[in-house]
């Protein structure tokens, strides 16, 4: 039985409401067809709680196989041809480039007398590490990931200085993967010693207070066939000292007997303890333990001994902890817990939830700066130890504003300010005056005179609200005509808030409008929002996704035929999902390392981690909610997809290339229409951190070239009567 039909008949039997939306259909006029490479189908059969599933395309998961290699050089040719003769492309790329040549900086944080920030001069494929010993003095390099890897595809993905001031303990990715080395750096010399750790994956490293080593996460080492796709378990925090051997690593804390989670380590900032936040997969639901590091051989204690909710540690005063926390406060407060008398009965609300959510805080000048989302758009204020407000912080506009660390004895902080059309610009915060100061301010070839944001609120298909943003050039015609880009996510607790980007700024000068969707499943509106967009309520993420797109169309920014979606990892799962429910609904889709096969994504890497966000198809209620949005498994011969440009790269070791591989097969051969189906497979990069400026650009290009065409952008839209 053909794998299209398995599913048909199944999605029936489940009441078929994403089959329903999809019906075989005669296709609008287009141009002549892509012709893909053939891809093979074998005869592989799944059976999930006696219903069996057909996965024809099984043998595309072994990357590293020749044949899956040829695949991948043939699928890229046929995209590479496409996109060759997209005449715009060129100048889009030149655009993009000019745009992309401003000074961009990280927010400088300060220890032992020292300040430390990252530059990129516009153009450099990494950004490098500075430091200087006051605001006034002229900043010395410290290091430069370009000269680790010629093409730039070595990212710096993380650093930690010694209390001392001493060392840089500095993790780097190389070709975008998520495994990382840490080495260490003499701050003087600019020397590295001969201290090199490896199979280090979603950890940072933490100090002791003395300067002699510090805490860090990492894996056993993996077989080398299976390093990039072989499932991740038993996450292990060790100790390392400077000078010695990883060998020689002390293991401080790991679970024998939990195979699924994971450590972070935190020394506090006077050095007495250390702080292990234990997760378990991706739910913000944490425990807390901690140990003692003035006493040796202290043991770990437990603090919050459940993963019922999140808790955030801020600093310490002595035995009391301060921790942010959604524990009955679906939008988190503030609290004081005494390590003494830990009982829940006996902890102190400083700051209590409010209507804005509570996304981040830190205690600066023995004052907490505490960092609100009002409706996906900063605002932050400092209140005092009692939590009483001292002032609210003012910022330039609808944007997003990150940063505000320090100590407690510290006067000053610096913080960063982004909008959609306002250039990430750093401040120096006075926590005395509360006076800010312009630290860093970038100049882009652009006026953002010339542009608007507005936020708009819609409703979805069950009623509820959701925000959107969208922007534009000042003077947008409401009728239909205007190419838009409708982007979103909708997952993981994630936030989308407004941000600067040349690519976007690239988009909107071709006259396209740029929309973010606020989508359940996000972070926005706190851990009830969140918690409404999973599981078994995921559909709602793409109801609102795909409601975004019938306001955009129904009060004529857009129409259909000018309509295009995008999204990464999760939301790449986004946009596989919507433009398999609603296919008539867009003109293009490009969706990005997407998560695709939602019956296996736990099999592969740290897919496992998911599950708290998706659940799994091993449940039986959970795999019927999922077979029935999953983007691979509701592909349907016959239908006319939008033009959809897939892209991943090989060296993804988040959601590796099989999601997309199997999906582009599938929707190859489902495709009715004469739009394209085409997938753009990077190679020497990974999910996206760290990715070097020219392979950005070129990706970008690629996309906006792409849609160029697909949106007929130089053509006016068909706009049908209301």
């Amino acid at each position: 039985m053909r794998h299209a039909v398995i599913v048909a008949s199944l999605l029936a039997a489940f009441g078929g409401q994403a089959l329903a939306q999809v019906q075989t259909q005669t296709c609008p006029p287009g141009g002549a067809p892509t012709t893909y490479p053939v891809t093979k189908k074998v005869e592989q059969q799944d059976v999930y709680h006696g219903t069996s599933i057909a996965d024809p395309y099984r043998w595309l998961e072994d990357a590293n196989s020749a044949e899956t290699k040829e695949w991948v050089d043939a699928q890229n040719k046929v995209t590479q041809s496409y996109l060759g003769q997209i005449g715009e492309r060129s100048a889009i790329k030149e655009r993009l480039t000019k745009l992309w040549n401003y000074e961009r900086y990280s927010v400088p944080y300060r220890e032992s007398g020292r300040y430390f920030y990252s530059r990129n001069n516009g153009l450099q494929n990494q950004s490098v590490l500075y430091t200087m010993k006051s605001l006034s003095d002229e900043p010395r390099l410290l290091l430069d990931p370009n000269t680790l890897a010629a093409d730039g595809t070595v990212a710096l993905a993380g650093t930690a200085v010694s209390p001392d001031g001493k060392y840089l303990a500095y993790g780097t990715a190389a070709s975008g993967s998520d495994w990382n080395e840490w080495k260490v750096r003499d701050i003087e010399t600019g020397k590295d010693l001969d201290d090199h750790l490896k199979w280090v994956k979603f950890s940072g490293a933490s100090w002791t207070k003395d300067g002699k080593g510090f805490f860090y996460s990492r894996y056993d080492a993996p077989e080398e066939a299976a390093k990039l796709a072989g499932i991740n378990y038993f996450q292990k925090l060790y100790y390392h000292k400077v000078g010695t051997p990883q060998s020689e690593d002390t293991l401080v804390y790991d679970r024998p007997d939990e195979k699924e989670w994971g450590f972070g380590g935190e020394v506090s900032n006077d050095g007495k303890y250390l702080i292990i936040t234990a997760t378990k997969g991706t739910a913000p639901k944490y425990r807390i333990f901690y140990k003692d590091l003035s006493k040796q051989g202290s043991k770990v204690v437990p603090l919050i001994d459940q993963f019922e909710a999140s808790y955030n540690f801020i600093d310490n005063d002595g035995p009391v902890f301060y921790f942010s926390t959604d524990k009955n406060a679906t939008r988190s407060r503030l609290v004081a817990i005494d390590t003494r008398k830990p009982a829940e009965k006996n902890w102190k609300e400083i700051v209590p939830e409010t209507a804005q959510t509570l996304v981040g805080a830190s205690l600066v000048n023995k004052q907490f700066i505490v960092q609100y989302l009002a409706d996906a758009r900063s605002m932050v204020k400092v209140v005092d130890r009692k939590g009483k407000l001292v002032r609210e912080i003012a910022l330039p506009g609808i944007g997003s504003a990150s940063g505000f660390n320090g100590k407690p004895g510290d006067s000053e902080t610096f913080y960063s300010f982004t909008g959609f059309t306002n250039p990430t610009t750093i401040y120096r915060l006075d926590m005395k005056t509360g006076a800010s100061t312009v630290f860093r301010k970038p100049t882009v070839d652009f006026d953002p005179n010339n542009y608007e944001t507005r936020q708009q609120f819609y409703t979805s298909r069950d009623g509820t609200k959701v925000p959107m943003f969208i922007v534009s050039k000042k003077g947008l015609k409401l009728d239909g005509s205007n190419p838009t880009y409708l982007y979103g996510y909708g997952g993981f607790n994630v936030s989308l808030t407004p941000g600067f980007s040349p690519a976007n700024l690239a988009w909107m000068e071709m006259g396209g409008v740029y929309v973010v969707a606020n989508l359940r499943g996000g972070g926005e509106y706190g851990e009830a929002w969140h918690a409404a967009g999973t599981k078994l309520q995921k559909q709602n993420v793409f109801d609102d996704f795909i409601g975004a797109a019938e306001w955009l169309v129904a009060n004529k920014v857009t129409s259909p035929a000018k309509l295009a979606i995008g999204g990464g990892s999760n939301g790449g799962l986004l946009v596989g999902a919507a433009m398999t429910q609603r296919p008539e609904l867009f003109g293009a889709a490009i969706p990005q390392v997407g998560v695709l096969d939602m019956l296996r994504f736990h099999k592969f890497t740290i897919g496992w981690a998911w599950i708290s966000d998706y659940g799994s198809s091993e449940n039986a209620d959970e795999f019927k909610a999922l077979v029935k949005y999953s983007p691979l498994h509701n592909l349907k011969s016959g239908s006319c997809y939008p033009a959809t440009m897939i892209t991943t790269a090989d060296h993804d070791d988040r959601v590796v290339p099989a999601h997309s591989f199997k999906f582009a097969a599938a929707a190859q051969a489902a495709q009715a229409g004469s739009a394209p189906i085409l997938i753009r497979i990077d190679v020497k990069a990974g999910h996206g951190a760290g990715k070097p400026t020219t392979k950005q650009i070129e990706e970008v290009a690629d996309r906006w070239g792409f849609l160029s065409r697909a949106l007929r952008m130089n053509e006016p839209a068909k706009v049908a009567a209301q």
